[in-house]
């Protein structure tokens, strides 16, 4: 049904959006209310779970919480770990068409790397796939890669084959705090370039101190910990090693977004990190980064926006959350319109009614 929707919108020309369960719906250009929302409410089937494959389908509309319990009741899981807004809500095709991500990222990739298939039905009225059984194939494009933080301008996922992981047993945690930026920032550096096996490498900071926190697992994981703390008192930090570490990476993951005030993601550099936080509290505001990647998020009063995107340039700084009239106001991307992606939208969409004016194409 949400095919042939999208293919009677493409014959028309009339605009449309995609909304999975809409914890992301704003973000983006703000752009006028599209003709037609089409719901991914109904494509709410775990298709196949492969258990010993470690792979499974599901379809675009699958809340990834609901996902991972039976992923987990395998001792499985999607190593993606974003925010998933208010009752854990978030759906797979959600969070695959804008690209987010949470701590896992360090040792398992984005949500493009965890793709291994996709089904996609375009405004030209083809329902097209990549991957594993393949139908139709787009021929000379990856649509995983393609499709993942397209923000729902090139067409509408219909369902994904994805990768699984097997779940750790146990995780430990190891923290390095500090009110030196540097130190801060060394710390995480030298811990994401250790020979430990991480499953994420944070930092934050806020108020004047910040941490550096690096997550183990797996029956070594108590030992590996504490080698992780040696590494983060050896830059100078204080340390403690934390077994019950739930609320440590959800309050990492939680302060990804905010319902008040504005939330920029920085691109920038691992070796510039104690820049990002210096320019964070210079504008009274608190920060989580991927320590290894050198991506930032950043949160703070929607009138510093410009002031960081000033501090930080050229680092792309992208809006996430802010209110809607801060959005409409200023160039949500930090970015010009490529020529290259200018071509895909035509290539995937030429009818021009995925959400029009939501990307910089």
């Amino acid at each position: 049904m949400s095919a042939e929707l999208v293919a009677e919108c493409g014959r028309a020309g009339k605009a449309l959006r995609v909304r999975g369960a809409g914890t992301k719906f704003e973000w983006g250009t703000p752009a006028p209310d599209p003709e037609v929302v089409v719901s991914t409410a109904e494509l709410d089937r775990i298709v196949e779970h492969n258990e010993g494959d470690l792979t499974a389908i599901l379809e675009a509309g699958v809340p990834i919480a609901r996902a991972q319990e039976q992923f987990s009741a395998a001792g499985q899981m999607l190593a993606l770990d974003p925010p998933l807004g208010e009752g854990g809500a978030a759906t797979i095709g959600g969070v695959i068409a804008t690209g987010d991500s949470g701590p896992l990222r360090h040792r398992y990739g984005a949500p493009r790397d965890l793709v291994l298939g996709m089904t996609v039905a375009l405004s030209d009225g083809t329902v097209a796939k990549s991957g594993s059984k393949v139908i139709k194939n787009v021929a000379g494009y990856d649509l995983a890669k393609l499709f993942a933080g397209s923000f729902g301008t090139l067409g509408l996922i219909l369902q994904v084959v994805v990768r699984l992981h097997p779940q750790p047993k146990r995780t430990v945690t190891a923290i390095g705090r500090s009110n030196d930026p540097d130190a801060v920032a060394r710390g995480a550096s030298d811990l994401a370039h250790a020979s430990l096996e991480k499953e994420c490498v944070d930092v934050r900071w806020g108020g004047g101190e910040g941490a550096a926190l690096g997550r183990v697992g797996g029956e070594t994981a108590m030992e590996q910990a504490e080698a992780a703390a040696r590494v983060l008192a050896g830059a100078g930090l204080d340390t403690e090693v934390v077994e019950d570490d739930f609320e440590l990476w959800a309050f990492q993951r939680d302060s990804q977004r905010s319902s008040d005030r504005a939330v920029m993601r920085v691109s920038g550099r691992q070796a510039e990190l104690a820049r990002t936080m210096r320019a964070a509290e210079s504008l009274g505001g608190s920060l989580v980064a991927r320590a290894s990647l050198g991506i930032s998020w950043v949160t703070l009063d929607p009138e510093r926006i410009g002031d960081l995107r000033r501090e930080l340039a050229p680092f792309p700084c992208v809006v996430l959350d802010a209110p809607r009239d801060v959005r409409a106001s200023l160039d949500v991307w930090d970015a010009e319109p490529s020529p290259l992606a200018q071509r895909v939208k035509q290539r995937f969409d030429p009818a021009g009614v995925f959400a029009p004016g939501t990307f910089p194409v």
